[in-house]
């Protein structure tokens, strides 16, 4: 019989986290001492317990709306180089200490407005390329997002150009999906497109198929970020899928699933009602991610664990996720290969 996968051999095992947000998930103490720094006040607690219990509760409200009000706190106290430098360097060290051996963590450098928005992505991949050294066990690299609602496509996909050689491994839209379309700015997508560059799109979250079908059709997504959605056309009673999810399963389109998230926005009254479970059995390109550890008070293994505990998935499913995260990375094919390579030796070593 194989070993049980406990929390501890979740920890050991190597992980891949393709959707992480960098302003959802630093350290309650750092939020502390960033603000106290800058004498922001708007606080809710004062000791980094309190503060961090603060952030869950308020995620665990069921509304996407409350949800993306946590942010305000954290992007206020990220408005220095510095401060986004120190983020970036916590957030590698933090990753690798949970066992995760390559990520891809976004943020949309726009929010912070308090300084010109070249420095924002020098500090973050400063900081990101700072934390992988001092841990020796993570690679690290930054999805730029623009933030749908704002008219800023053009310059942030510029970005994701410039600096693709520096760190930077592709282009993402978040924010509001109803009312604000994946191809809003054609213009965006078609500089990405003529660079090569690589993209995910928040869809299928708070919106359904449509927005599914507009990030593939509108801004040629490579991966989706969240896309649970799709569910809407996989029928629980086994029925024929609907259209676009024969399409996204057929070609194998990565789904950037993060169960805890969702629940947390009233997406899903339950982890096991979540249809994580259900997509990954039936062959969909599932992977398991965080969005904001923070908020959720998650870590990937802890993710891990609780998607296994709800849906019964076995150590052979925990390390075919992995290896599909592996495969959607924004690598080149010899990084990704090394990657491989290390998470199936990381996997033999594993206790039974």
């Amino acid at each position: 019989m194989p070993a049980p996968l406990t929390q501890e051999t979740l920890v050991r095992a190597p992980k891949v986290l393709l959707h992480d947000h960098l302003d959802g998930g630093l350290r309650p103490q750092t939020v502390l001492e960033l603000a106290d720094a800058i004498g922001y006040t708007g606080l809710p607690a004062d000791d980094a317990e309190s503060l961090g219990a603060w952030f869950r509760q308020a995620a665990d409200s069921g509304s996407l709306v409350r949800y993306l009000e946590t942010f305000a706190h954290t992007v206020a106290v990220m408005q220095t180089p510095e401060a986004v430098q120190r983020v970036a360097r916590e957030c590698a060290l933090d990753l690798a200490a949970d066992g995760v051996v390559h990520a891809e963590v976004r943020m949309a450098p726009e929010l912070l407005t308090a300084m010109p928005i070249e420095a924002a992505v020098e500090a973050m991949l400063d900081g990101y390329a700072a934390g992988a050294r001092e841990a020796g066990t993570i690679g690290v690299g930054a999805l730029l997002c623009a933030m749908r609602q704002a008219d800023r496509w053009d310059e942030v996909a510029g970005l994701v150009v410039r600096y693709r050689d520096a760190g930077v491994v592709g282009f993402d839209l978040a924010g509001p999906e109803i009312g604000f379309p994946a191809d809003r700015h054609p213009s965006a997508i078609a500089a990405l497109d003529a660079a090569g560059a690589h993209r995910t799109i928040h869809a299928g979250e708070a919106d359904g198929v449509g927005s599914i079908r507009g990030a593939l059709d509108g801004a040629r997504a490579e991966r989706l970020g969240h896309g649970v959605r799709i569910a809407d056309e996989v029928p629980e009673d086994g029925g024929p899928l609907g259209p676009l999810a024969q399409r996204v399963l057929d070609e194998q389109v990565t789904l950037e699933v993060a169960p805890s998230s969702n629940v947390q926005t009233g997406a899903y009254s339950s982890l096991a009602r979540h249809p994580v479970g259900r997509l990954h059995r039936l062959g969909f390109a599932v992977t398991l991610n965080t969005d904001n550890r923070l908020m959720s008070g998650v870590s990937v293994s802890s993710e891990f664990a609780a998607v296994v505990q709800a849906h019964g998935w076995t150590r052979d499913d925990v390390q075919t996720v992995t290896e599909r995260a592996v495969a959607a990375a924004f690598l080149d094919d010899a990084d990704r290969a090394r990657l491989l390579a290390r998470v199936r030796e990381g996997y033999a070593a594993l206790p039974g």
